[in-house]
């Protein structure tokens, strides 16, 4: 007799469970990568540069992160006398809170068994699977913006506010560019839901024996796509070359400039969470999501970290744009770019049907 496989729905006390364990999972993962992206940044650029990068605290420098954390915790925080003190406050954690949300949604494996009183229930490798899963992403980067902006202005100071103002400007040029790049996939998927798209990539190219030696990942039906979703991605979470609202030898250090101690870390650690998300949706979208040769979470993992360390590889690589530049790209470039694959996806889809 076939043992009977349920869904954790079938069981409140083990769905709640379930749902706290992979909260607190994705969540504490989510937090050392950000912690330890910064040690792995500082490093690969050093080398790219011919310098050693962090080595004194710890061996190899690997508990530079807790030292920095330490330092930034226990200096003095301070508050511009002019500024507005609640939104100033408020603004690092509106900038901090969405990127973590938008972790809850990304599924990082397959669906595992778990046996409990003679019965089987299927536990998905995802805090929560919504149907229109990639809809609340984009909503949730929307939303980081005001953060920024928040900073800018509370601040009062016109530095900050030049910031703020040119990453509401970037925000949108790129938010839109980024969410049409994604269009051609929901039209080869039919679906909205990440887990959906994960399993319409599974199987060999094309659904053709004959390429069962490349996976039906859309990097390789959608190169444009791809290469659209990537840059605009970047763009989105200010990353050099796009980190024009920072911008050191402009605006001081933009947005941020009058912030200290913990509040500071929470931009830079909002910066490296949204790089975590980024780089999570484009390996779900593009790359198979958990889709290899290993345990499905190891898979996972490994395409974000080849997407984050592709990321500091161009920070370490190329200059920042001016901000006529970044302008134009957007617009110019990669907006008529998007709409012109997505024209191309459903006539192609089209005759294939």
């Amino acid at each position: 007799m076939t043992p009977e496989v349920l869904t954790l729905s079938n069981s409140p006390l083990l769905f709640t469970a379930a749902m706290l364990a992979k909260i607190l999972v994705a969540f504490t993962v989510t937090i050392l990568i950000v912690a330890y992206a910064t040690w792995v940044e500082r490093k690969v650029i050093g080398r790219m540069q011919t310098r050693m990068g962090p080595t004194m605290t710890g061996p190899k420098g690997l508990l530079q992160p807790i030292a920095d954390g330490l330092k930034l915790f226990f200096k003095e925080d301070i508050i511009p006398a002019e500024a507005h003190t609640f939104a100033f406050i408020l603004a690092p954690m509106m900038i901090l809170a969405p990127a973590f949300i938008s972790i809850a949604v990304i599924p990082f494996g397959g669906d595992i068994q778990y046996t409990y009183d003679g019965v089987t229930y299927l536990i998905p490798l995802q805090v929560t699977d919504l149907n229109i899963g990639i809809l609340f992403i984009l909503a949730m980067a929307g939303l980081g913006v005001y953060g920024i902006v928040l900073a800018g202005l509370a601040s009062n100071s016109k530095y900050s506010l030049l910031g703020g103002i040119r990453s509401t400007a970037q925000m949108i040029s790129y938010e839109l560019a980024a969410g049409l790049s994604i269009v051609a996939i929901f039209m080869l998927s039919e679906s909205l839901s990440l887990r959906d798209i994960v399993a319409a990539q599974q199987g060999p190219l094309w659904g053709l024996e004959a390429l069962s030696f490349l996976p039906n990942w859309y990097v390789f039906t959608q190169p444009l796509a791809f290469g659209l979703f990537v840059i605009s991605g970047m763009a989105e979470i200010n990353r050099t070359p796009f980190d024009l609202p920072e911008a050191e030898t402009e605006l001081v250090s933009g947005f941020c400039t009058e912030y200290s101690s913990m509040k500071y870390a929470l931009f830079f650690m909002a910066e490296y969470a949204n790089m975590v998300t980024v780089s999570a949706i484009g390996a779900t979208l593009f790359l198979g999501g958990w889709a290899g040769p290993f345990y499905s979470p190891i898979n996972f993992l490994i395409k974000v970290f080849a997407a984050m360390f592709f990321m500091i590889w161009i920070r370490a690589t190329f200059p920042r744009f001016r901000y006529d530049q970044l302008m134009t790209l957007g617009w110019k470039i990669l907006l008529p770019l998007a709409l012109a694959n997505i024209v191309f996806t459903g006539v192609a889809v089209i005759l294939w049907q």
